[in-house]
């Protein structure tokens, strides 16, 4: 009797535990409200902060270019790959031998520097931080309605992935009944964008940084778009401040919810409850995906525990920093480039412009800083907020490409169950540079669906 009661007790105590724990994993907490004017900038909070909005122009000294060209001349032997081996083991020393020689002798920094100034660009404080962002009005738009537009790029890009997309986002076309103003920041921390002298800065907290630039340029309501970790930021905007997004577009839909993992695992006996029969082979088998992502996403846990370490030999080594950034566009634009020797990089891209974004990290010295957004937005604390785990208010559309990541029909509607349109479409992660007019036709036949969407509205409300 004695040991029944004992049994009873354990097992009581056992189901209660587990009950305990499926609470905390699946309760939902009122949204944080995180502080607007917290303070990121060097020392103590001064008094009066400049708020103006001024004109910036890139301009890089003859002396920083000659001390980059004294490094790219004094490249270090590299060691030779393997023999039989492309890219498997991270990118080919031969391909960065020879990204270096034409780094050498046919890039022209000067003449891209008029390239990067063709738009125009401004600084303004948020927070204490000194923010960079293009901004690009429509020159013409006649009767046309102008919507604004933030576009928000990731890691390792920048804000060149959109040099492609902004004309025709900002020309009128008889088409359509409206023409965007783009803006596009740097991200903290990334560019020309001042970074965080205190620790915290994660994609939450820049998503409060975003919005407070929107206001500042003087647009309450904004639509938005971003991949890759400007997809994190934005996510978190829209589930922070949904009065103010009129609708989101991304092309890295993010999900990881503990019911997505429970439909994933369930989803191995009957596929059809999670994904599309001709989309399967993006889902399972579920090991295998999962090694799949182990072994490309390295990176990623290095960055999120030591990124100042990791930053050392990227801030000092020009060819360090173009084989790191570099080998993520190859893998990341098609993986099946990683069989290649030469990578596939010019199968969607030009030196010139691969460069162009290599050097914007070179620049601003910001290889440090831009990989510390990890070990910022992976932190206990970041997730303890579990801002990516809220289902958006806000219309949405997602591109799903066909080299990215991708998140089956089954699992959005956990965290986009407002979403207009589903794409499915041919290319990789750097899609507005890859492939801008796919890119940038997706993003206008979502606007579309959204005014529709918001004009309905505000009649019904």
């Amino acid at each position: 009797m004695a040991v029944c009661s004992l049994c009873l007790i354990v097992f009581s105590a056992i189901v209660g535990l587990i009950g305990l724990v499926i609470y905390k994993l699946f309760s939902k907490k009122p949204i944080p409200q995180l502080d607007s004017t917290q303070y990121w900038g060097p020392g103590e909070q001064p008094k009066e902060i400049d708020t103006s909005i001024r004109s910036f122009k890139i301009e890089v000294s003859d002396e920083e270019i000659a001390d980059l060209k004294w490094r790219l001349d004094h490249l270090r032997p590299l060691q030779p790959p393997l023999e039989g081996i492309a890219q498997e083991y991270g990118i080919n020393s031969n391909l960065v031998k020879e990204i270096v020689e034409f780094w050498r002798t046919k890039y022209n920094w000067k003449e891209r520097e008029e390239v990067f100034n063709q738009y125009p660009q401004f600084k303004t404080n948020i927070q204490g931080l000194d923010i960079h962002y293009l901004h690009v009005k429509p020159a013409n738009p006649g009767q046309k309605k102008v919507v604004p537009l933030l576009l928000v790029h990731g890691w390792p890009g920048s804000i060149r992935e959109f040099y492609y997309v902004i004309p025709t986002f900002t020309k009128v076309s008889e088409e359509r009944g409206f023409v965007f103003e783009v803006i596009a920041p740097s991200i903290p921390g990334y560019g020309f964008s001042q970074a965080a002298s205190k620790p915290g800065l994660g994609a939450a907290q820049i998503a409060v940084v975003m919005n407070n630039l929107m206001q500042r340029i003087g647009h309450k309501k904004f639509y938005c778009q971003g991949g890759d970790f400007g997809a994190i930021i934005l996510q978190q905007l829209c589930v922070l401040y949904p009065e103010n997004v009129l609708g989101y577009h991304t092309n890295m839909a993010y999900v990881a919810t503990p019911w997505s993992y429970i439909k994933y695992a369930l989803g191995t006996f009957n596929k059809s409850w999670v994904v599309k029969p001709e989309h399967t082979n993006r889902v399972y088998p579920l090991w295998q995906k999962f090694e799949h992502r182990i072994l490309e996403t390295g990176y990623l846990h290095l960055q999120a525990t030591k990124p100042d370490t990791l930053g050392v030999g990227l801030t000092d080594s020009p060819a360090g920093l173009a084989a790191y950034i570099l080998e993520k566009f190859t893998t990341g634009t098609n993986i099946t480039w990683q069989k290649r020797v030469d990578g596939g990089l010019l199968e969607k891209y030009t030196y010139i412009e691969l460069l162009d974004n290599v050097m914007i990290y070179w620049w601003t010295r910001t290889a440090t800083t831009s990989v510390r957004l990890y070990a910022e937005s992976f932190s206990k604390k970041q997730r303890a907020m579990k801002l990516l785990m809220y289902p958006l208010r806000v219309p949405t559309a997602i591109a799903r490409y066909k080299y990215d990541f991708y998140f089956a029909d089954g699992i959005l509607d956990e965290v986009f169950p407002n979403r207009l349109q589903v794409s499915d479409l041919d290319g990789g992660h750097f899609a507005a540079f890859e492939i801008p007019d796919l890119f940038a036709a997706d993003v206008i036949s979502a606007v579309e669906k959204f005014e529709k969407y918001n004009s309905i509205k505000e009649k019904t409300e």
